[in-house]
């Protein structure tokens, strides 16, 4: 069931896979941090074992190098090791302080498995995106499912061999398939979805996820501004964003897709982002097309829906300032400036997800605002100024699943204290650190009573004047409770208990 097979898994023997990875759940509820680490660390040291392995994948599939996919795995790296550091605190049950209508009573919140936990990851960068949401999931306690984008099937192939050597008792389990196989996982009752792709998969999971009241964390991309300030340091910005925009060949869910550039400067930012690009992708002059450090687009299809959007701007009027040209038969897409941009231009109506980036010219602030307000909201937002005012009205007037001022794309899988994702149809709830632990985990609330403060029947029906009373007033307060009351109280009840215990 974790093995590559020739012939696709049918949707019966998909939903035994299931069954047996869910009967294994409820003895996960009691395994250790320690355990849990262990587990973590065994999948990455099975990883790092296939390391050559990993650059091949990503030579075959995108024309990546070794340093690109050693990017991958650092990030995957420093997740494991911040979750083997903070584990023991984040299960450890955390206590709530007490509230007026808790007075005496023990309050606290510990974190259980929600139970099995499907991850349904994209192609782009296999091992991280893949890996990462497991990482937590384990974490969290529960046993779980992945099936990896058939897009990428050499690294689907390999992360089947990995999860099948790591977990060899299939508490980690790794279906591959296509569309059938997803759509039968589906079907399935699972506790949590984790999802990373575009919104249109993203709806079809999430009513999935409906039937079975799963809960879900989607992320899935979206047109990403890039704002540059009057004030910005232009050709810094250029460099940032030549390589933001053009690395994986774009093919990167928070690149920038267009870039909102004052008009008094957007000259000056155009020669110097095209100045940059050939300097980053074609230092010697040999073409970007004969650069093997500059990646493909990963299949055919991909190809052709982003040779359309070149070739649809171009129908309509648009400049190319560098780029514009591709080649099938190795499925590349030159790094491509876009000038003279118009609304009725599908790259300004889609995502890009290719090394195409389109120059929108702006006067004001208050345009840039309703240009971005006039779009889905994006899953990051880039500022380049160096006016701390502006910075602080571009961010305040927008909304965005992450921000980053003054670079770009530094933001995802670099920080885990930063939790990942989107808003609305950009995405749904957030990855990184603790809160992948979090969305894999119940928070559960438990209160236990404690010594009593008055004659408990007072609570119940028939209701005293006095209770009655004291309710009232409490609904009447013009001023809400000091702050220092509650723990005030509390400690005397602790001193109560401790010199005249309840026999």
């Amino acid at each position: 069931m974790n093995a590559a097979t020739d012939m696709p898994m049918q949707a019966d023997a998909i939903r035994a896979v299931f069954d047996r990875v869910k009967a294994m759940a409820p003895a996960l509820v009691d395994t250790t941090a320690e355990q849990r680490i262990a587990k973590i660390q065994r999948l990455m040291k099975t990883m790092m074992k296939y390391r050559e392995q990993i650059y091949e994948t990503g030579r075959l599939e995108r024309g990546l190098t070794p340093p690109d996919m050693d990017g991958e795995l650092v990030m995957l790296k420093f997740e494991a090791d911040f979750i083997a550091k903070n584990l023991r605190d984040w299960m450890t049950p955390k206590p709530a302080p007490a509230s007026l209508m808790t007075l005496g009573k023990k309050c606290y919140v510990r974190y259980e498995p929600k139970g099995t936990v499907l991850v349904l990851p994209s192609w782009n960068a296999p091992y991280v995106i893949g890996f990462l949401p497991v990482l937590g999931a384990i974490a969290g306690g529960n046993s779980i499912i992945i099936k990896p984008s058939e897009l990428s099937p050499h690294s689907s192939a390999l992360c089947a061999k990995i999860v099948k050597e790591a977990f060899p008792d299939g508490e980690l389990s790794l279906i591959e398939g296509g569309a059938e196989a997803a759509q039968a996982l589906l079907a399935c009752p699972f506790n949590h979805i984790f999802y990373i792709g575009n919104n249109h998969v993203g709806r079809i999971v999430m009513k999935a996820a409906a039937d079975h009241f799963a809960s879900v964390t989607l992320e899935m991309g979206g047109k990403n501004p890039s704002i540059i300030d009057v004030s910005a340091d232009v050709e810094d910005a250029a460099l940032k964003t030549s390589w933001g925009r053009m690395c994986n060949a774009g093919q990167a869910c928070i690149a920038p897709d267009y870039v909102l550039v004052h008009e008094s400067v957007a000259h000056r930012y155009t020669a110097a982002l095209v100045r940059e690009i050939s300097a980053m992708y074609n230092p010697r002059g040999s073409g970007f097309e004969n650069n093997p450090e500059f990646p493909r687009i990963i299949n055919a299809r991909h190809f052709e829906r982003i040779k359309g959007l070149i070739d649809d701007a171009r129908a309509k009027g648009a400049t190319f300032e560098i780029g514009g040209d591709y080649r099938a038969e190795d499925r590349y897409i030159a790094p491509t400036v876009v000038t003279g941009v118009t609304e009725d231009m599908r790259l300004m109506k889609e995502e890009i997800f290719g090394p195409v980036i389109a120059i929108v010219p702006y006067r004001d602030r208050q345009e840039v605002i309703s240009y971005i307000a006039a779009r889905d909201k994006p899953l990051a937002l880039y500022v380049f100024s160096k006016d701390k005012e502006a910075t602080e009205f571009f961010i305040r007037h927008t909304t965005s699943g992450s921000s980053v001022v003054n670079h770009n794309v530094v933001q995802s899988g670099t920080n885990p204290h930063l939790p990942f994702g989107g808003v609305n149809s950009s995405g749904i709830g957030r990855m990184v650190g603790f809160a992948t632990f979090n969305e894999c985990s119940n928070a559960r609330a438990i209160v236990e009573e404690g010594p009593p403060l008055q004659d408990p029947r007072e609570m119940f029906p028939p209701l005293t004047d006095k209770y009655k009373k004291q309710l009232s007033g409490l609904v009447t307060a013009e001023k809400p409770i000091p702050s220092f009351v509650v723990p005030m109280i509390t400690a005397v009840i602790k001193l109560r208990s401790l010199f005249f215990p309840k026999h």
